[in-house]
Parts: C-alpha cells; structure tokens; sequence
C-alpha cells in the first residue's frame, strides 16, 4: 500500500480511531457475557437446548459482520470515513434501544412468548436477538473505517502491526472491564438464579447517552481522508478483491480467529457454570481474565517495532495450540484463559498480513475482511450444538483447536504474496 507522509495532522484521528475501538471491544464483549444470566432469565422454559439458544445472542452479533462489512466499504468509498463513522454510531444507537426495547417488553408483557412444543421463548428474546444483530452490524461498519485507518495513518517510529495492536489495547481494556459491566453493574453481583431481566434498561440507557456524545464529538472532529486507502468515486477497479490470493486466504484465517476467540471469550462461562459447577464470580474472573490477557499480550506487541507480523503470527498460534491440547485433555479451563495471551495480537497480525500491497483497494478488502468475522457467530453456535449432543462442554473444545490450525497454516504459508502488482 502506498504510504502517506508522518504529519501531526494523523495523531488526533489515531486516537479517535484507539477509542472507537475501545467501544467496540467493550460491546462484544458485554454481548457475549449477556449469554449465562439470559439463560437463566429468557431460557428458564426451555428444555435440552439451552446452550444452543444461548449462543444464538453471539451469533445473532457476527452474523451482522459479512452483510455489513461490504456495506461499510461502499460507504467509505462513496462518502469518506467520518460519514461512514457517524452512521455506524447512529445504527448502533438503534441497537442498543433495542436492547432496552427487550427488557421493557419482557417485564410489561409476560404473557407474550413463542409456543415451540413445551418451550416458552419470550418475545423479548428475539428482540435482543435482533438487537444483537444490530450493534453487531455497527460494529462492523466502524472497523472496516478503523482498521485500514490504524495502518494507513503513519505515527513516527512505528510500525502498521504496532498502531494495530495499540488499537487492539484499547478494544481489549474494553473487552476486559465489559464482563464486570454486565454481572456488576447491569446485574448488581447477584448470582445466575436472582438475576432479573428488568436490570436491563436503566444500564443501555446510560449507553445510548455515551454513544450520542461520541456522535456530537466525531461531527466536530476533523479527520483527514485518506485516498491512497480507497478508491475514488466513480474509479473503476481493475481487478477483483478476491484475486489477491493472501487477502482471500486472510478471510479464512480470520474466520477462524474470530470465532476462536470468542468461543472462549463467549463459552467459557457456560462451560464453568455447567460443566465445573463454578460460580458465577469464577465464571466472571476467568472471563476478564481471558480478555485482559489479550491486552496485556496487545500491549506486549505494542512495543515489537522489529519483529514481522509473520513471526508474531507463527509464535502465538503455534502456544495457542498447544496450550488448548493440554487444556482439553486435562479438563482444565485455566488453561484455556492463558489462551487469551496468545489470542491477543492475531486479529492485528493477520490484518496487517492480508491488506499488504493492496493500495486503492484497501477500504474495499477491509469489508471483504468482515466477512471472516461471521466465524464469530458460526463456531460458537456449533460448540454450543456439540455441547449439548456430548452433554458437556469439553471435548467440544476440539473446534478451536482446529481453528489454531488453520491460522498457523496462514501464518507459515498462506500469508505470503504471490506474484502480483496492486493498481
């Protein structure tokens, strides 16, 4: 990719770009921890798919990544990043009243479920679902503006993979305070069985306040295009995105980390509570101490201005797998949180590796790159259907272990660029 000049004028809109991230780390991640307590609360009717169904909230999520990704870029190209970054905030405003929409139905209307043979499923499920898939949609639309943003706005004596793992920092301080945020704040330390679902509003209240200040900020903040990222509108590509045979390989490898990550990040709570009998305060330490290992590991990163985003890559995907071997034959779940060490800087490395040399048509292989996202929602839904076929949750931990294969094989061999020239 062709590169821009250092200039002070890039540091402010760096740092904007660190703090959307943190936004969108903090609500995955609160999404993902609502699974355990609605279980209990929006589930307490249903039978023998539990796990399923509550997984069906991080799926709802990333399946909002492949449909609004190319979106994302479209609006790059055609209006620029701060356009785009202000109508992914508006959308996820909409989201987040969705989430507060489901709770207010829930509790004024009780008697409004869906009947599926001896299951009784509230209409407020399907809300939050629909909100999930909204915020999810959001965030998509934010990170196809952040991410090309992060590597194409040069900060003096570093490299892309270093302002990708700052920005990683910032979204895993989000990702680690975000599981306190749910079982603290939105359900006041109570345990699974005394959580309510009227706890709910009041918090995503509050949310939808910081979001619309954030929006009144952006409205005001100048941020430079960056054209050597995008095309122009009306400029014809040559050739398709997908003909850049490491981008297409990175969306595989990316599907596969983001649905590696959040299989744990999402379903080890569900493992604990079930499978261990844990509490549900170990349940929340092992979570935020999954998600702060991705940001001590970020921050780690944040400083290797030498070592290649390869190395990095090969490194942390070879320790992830095996300290996933171990975990699942020991029936260890610490183990599985060391995982987040190594999870930390894959999203930054594989990024970085999949848009080399791309030019011009970086903003649209950035919402190409979204549609690997949607592992997110496939991998967790399928541990959870495995989980409840074995009726328990660890031998369904042989997923991630395949999906630690398939980004070390990127890292060694499918990350590097054949013979071409971008336009």
């Amino acid at each position: 990719m062709k590169q821009v000049e250092y200039s002070n004028n890039y540091l402010i809109p760096f740092i904007s770009m660190v703090m959307l991230f943190f936004i969108v780390g903090f609500l995955t991640t609160a999404n993902t921890q609502f699974q355990a307590p609605l279980k209990a609360t929006f589930l307490a009717d249903v039978g023998s798919m539990k796990n399923t169904l509550a997984t069906l909230i991080t799926f709802s999520w990333f399946l909002a990544y492949p449909i609004s990704g190319p979106i994302g870029s479209r609006w790059v190209n055609r209006s620029g990043y701060k356009v785009t970054l202000v109508r992914g905030l508006g959308i996820m405003i909409f989201g987040l009243g969705l989430f507060w929409l489901s709770s207010v139905v829930t509790v004024r209307y009780p008697d409004m479920v869906y009947l599926w043979a001896d299951n009784r499923l509230p209409v407020g499920f399907f809300i939050f679902l629909f909100g999930s898939f909204t915020v999810g949609a959001s965030a998509a639309i934010l990170q196809v503006v952040i991410n090309p943003y992060l590597v194409a706005c040069l900060v003096k004596n570093t490299q892309a993979v270093q302002r990708m793992a700052i920005g990683g920092t910032a979204n895993s301080i989000g990702t680690t305070v975000a599981p306190y945020f749910v079982s603290g704040i939105v359900f006041g330390g109570l345990s699974v069985d005394e959580v309510a679902v009227s706890q709910l509003a009041f918090p995503f209240l509050v949310l939808i306040a910081v979001v619309v200040i954030l929006v009144m900020l952006l409205l005001y903040l100048p941020l430079p295009d960056i054209e050597e990222a995008h095309a122009t509108r009306g400029e014809t590509l040559e050739r398709s995105v997908w003909s850049f045979r490491h981008l297409t390989l990175g969306v595989i490898a990316i599907f596969f980390y983001v649905g590696c990550e959040v299989c744990i990040g999402g379903n080890l709570n569900l493992y604990i509570l079930s499978d261990l009998q844990g509490s549900i305060a170990t349940a929340t330490l092992m979570s935020t101490l999954y998600w702060g290992g991705l940001l001590v590991g970020r921050l780690i990163s944040s400083m290797l201005n030498k070592i290649s985003p390869r190395t990095q890559l090969v490194f942390t995907t070879a320790m992830a797998t095996i300290f996933l071997f171990i975990a699942m034959w020991t029936n260890n779940p610490w183990l599985l949180v060391a995982v987040g060490l190594f999870h930390s800087i894959m999203w930054g490395c594989i990024y970085t590796l999949a848009v080399t040399g791309l030019g011009k048509y970086t903003s649209i292989a950035s919402g190409v790159f979204m549609i690997g996202v949607v592992g997110g929602a496939v991998l967790p839904l399928m541990q959870g259907f495995i989980a409840d076929m074995l009726g328990s949750w660890r031998w369904s931990w042989s997923i991630v272990l395949l999906g630690e294969l398939v980004m070390l094989s990127y890292a060694v061999i499918g990350s590097r660029i054949h013979s071409h020239r971008a336009a």
